[in-house]
């Protein structure tokens, strides 16, 4: 294991040193365009220097006689005009070097880009997968299976000594039973946790001005991309495959060795058949059971099976971590050619159980769950959607709505946002048919050239309404909540933009046929606009009765209400106002920070800035105060400011 460790910190530093390769040359080329750069400006400043001169000297010139005058004139074209043609043809040699020199740091900046990725993954990947593999599967192996054998045999004989020790014995099995290696990994882990946890990813250098920090995808090194992006996905299913056998072949090996070291063969009881006195185990032990000959075989064979073991453990390795590096060079390069991989079809594989079981609401339980749970907990989650979550958790959210049940219900925060935002996004891409169907794909793609933003949202917004009553309920909910997403995106990363690119795949799928890669833009600047303008997009309450997202994360039921008008926060609080506006006199005021900014979207409710100082009254319901900001009194949503005072429930 130390071997293999140190194989792994050697590879890393070979990324980095090849990471710091890239960057000085990609340095030293941006500085050579640069000074070549100047130089063409230097050129150009004498030529035009030298124009401005001839001029001024045909007007200074003094009266001579005719002849004379003519032959001087001569002169000083012929030499006027040798200086302009020796300046434009250095120009023109300044304007290929330089333009040849562009190109070069074009290249080499692509090249670093390209590195920089694949770096921050390779580092990644050893300190959330190698360094738990390598504790898992090389360090100590079998350690905790030799010990509980250890303590059996010893409970065994204990046992059969003196019944008088049954309480200590007890206890000695209980710390057995919990004996737990995947536990006492992440214990470890927690408590060193400056050791384990990832370092922050490197950041591009910019050099000398150079702010294009994303892979330069125009030509003409568009074709190139193109080909290295095609060549390095046929690359990638090559090692995968021969990866994946060397895995199971590991993995084998693996199973192979916990036989050997699980053997149950800790019941020392025949050594006690004849006497039960205070007497040491019988020397007849060496006899009766270390010498067995299964025993004696599987001790023989277990050196050279672990030596196996490791060196396809270490081929592995190896092999994952040159996918890691590909697969990261890949995805930047598909990313830059604006095409979007569906990769992940864990959930279509239940997604009819799931819809059966939403089938009874207009809103389903999935999707306003995991949206209640991120609109409480996660609006200034740093990546919410970007980043991949526990594929553990994820299945085990995933599997408890398949039992009908909420797994978010209730206020507890101990669940990974990661993978809740993993479990929304995998609902809506494993339906059998996407939220947005086929057959209107055309009608919003034409809505996507109209340059006007406006007359865009209405044209959607005409192809959308012929869709059946629930698609838009659902549809209006899901991109509420990604508008109110949105508007953390100092703090989440997320703009309506970033969103659109999680979720366009998900939602809203490219015809067979089609170009990939320039229908998925499409499909991206149509989420992002649905994302920006879904107020003038959606029907309101009034034109489309059903579920609406609530800020607070909750969901607002509009079906109830007796003339089919909103219930807003003024609605929800109207009781609770009058019943307690006798009081305002006798309650004193509690001071209240804004936390975020908040516009009202009725009259009663006020609208602040983040930092704003408000006066809190009282409590109007769970989710809202009666307050004052301003001179104004109005109502204050719970959720966006800091309560002062502590003692207040």
């Amino acid at each position: 294991s130390k071997e293999v460790g140190q194989q792994l910190q050697d590879d890393l530093m070979k990324v980095l040193n090849e990471l710091y390769s890239v960057m000085k040359t990609y340095h030293m080329y941006n500085a050579d365009s640069i000074s070549a750069q100047s130089k063409l400006k230097e050129a150009e400043k004498q030529e035009e220097k030298q124009i401005g001169k001839s001029v001024k000297q045909e007007d200074r010139q003094t009266p001579r006689s005719p002849d004379s005058t003519a032959n001087v004139r001569i002169e000083e074209k012929h030499v006027r005009r040798s200086s302009v043609k020796k300046i434009e043809k250095m120009k023109e040699k300044r304007q290929a070097k330089y333009t040849e020199n562009k190109l070069k740091a074009i290249k080499a900046r692509n090249e670093y880009l390209l590195a920089l990725e694949a770096t921050n993954a390779s580092v990644f990947k050893y300190y959330i997968h190698d360094l738990s593999d390598l504790i898992d599967q090389c360090c100590d192996l079998g350690y905790h299976a030799s010990l509980n054998r250890a303590l059996r045999t010893f409970l065994s004989a204990e046992l059969n000594l003196e019944q008088s020790k049954h309480e200590g014995l007890d206890a000695i099995e209980n710390a057995v039973e919990n004996l737990d290696a995947t536990s006492d990994k992440q214990r470890l882990m927690e408590m060193y946790n400056n050791v384990f946890c990832p370092p922050m990813k490197f950041e591009f250098q910019p050099h000398m001005g150079d702010m294009a920090s994303q892979l330069c995808a125009q030509q003409p090194v568009q074709s190139e991309l193109v080909q290295r992006c095609q060549q390095l996905q046929s690359r990638l299913s090559t090692l995968k495959i021969e990866n994946e056998e060397v895995k199971k072949t590991m993995e084998a090996t693996l199973q192979t060795i916990q036989d050997i070291v699980t053997v149950e063969d800790f019941d020392v009881s025949d050594c006690f058949q004849y006497s039960n006195s205070m007497e040491s185990v019988k020397s007849t032990v060496s006899e009766t059971f270390m010498s067995k000959p299964s025993i004696a075989k599987r001790r023989a064979n277990q050196q050279e099976t672990e030596q196996f073991y490791f060196t396809k453990m270490k081929e592995y390795l190896e092999g994952r971590n040159l996918i890691t590096k590909l697969q990261a060079k890949h995805d930047l390069l598909q990313k830059t050619l604006g095409e979007s991989q569906r990769t992940d079809c864990s959930l279509a594989r239940r997604s009819s159980t799931v819809r059966k079981q939403d089938s009874s609401q207009a809103i389903p339980l999935v999707v306003e769950s995991c949206i209640r749970f991120i609109s409480r907990h996660g609006l200034q989650h740093e990546g919410i959607f970007r980043v991949s979550g526990s594929q553990v958790e994820v299945n085990d959210i995933k599997n408890a709505f398949e039992r009908g049940e909420d797994p978010l219900a209730g206020d507890q925060n101990d669940h990974d946002m990661d993978s809740i935002a993993g479990v929304l996004k995998l609902y809506f891409r494993g339906l059998e048919n996407p939220l947005f169907p086929k057959d209107i794909f055309h009608d919003l793609m034409a809505c996507v050239t109209m340059d006007n933003l406006q007359e865009r949202a209405q044209h959607i917004r005409k192809v959308l309404l012929a869709l059946p009553k629930t698609t838009l309920i659902i549809m209006r909910y899901l991109f509420a909540f990604l508008n109110h997403l949105s508007q953390f995106s100092e703090e989440n990363m997320m703009d309506p933009y970033n969103l659109a690119i999680c979720f366009g795949p998900s939602l809203m799928s490219v015809p067979e046929g089609h170009d990939q890669v320039s229908c998925q833009a499409h499909v991206n600047e149509l989420i992002k606009t649905i994302i920006i303008q879904h107020e003038n997009i959606f029907p309101n309450p009034r034109e489309l009765e059903g579920p609406v997202y609530s800020r607070g994360g909750s969901m607002e039921d509009y079906c109830d209400s007796p003339h089919g008008e909103t219930t807003s926060a003024e609605d929800s609080t109207q009781d609770v106002t009058t019943e307690h506006h006798t009081s305002d006199d006798e309650c004193e005021p509690i001071e209240a920070i804004a936390k975020f900014d908040y516009v009202g979207r009725t009259a009663r409710e006020l609208s602040f800035k983040k930092g704003a100082s408000l006066l809190l009254y009282q409590r109007a319901s769970d989710d809202w105060w009666e307050g004052r900001h301003n001179g104004i009194d109005g109502l204050i949503p719970h959720q966006y400011i800091v309560v002062q005072d502590t003692l207040i429930s």
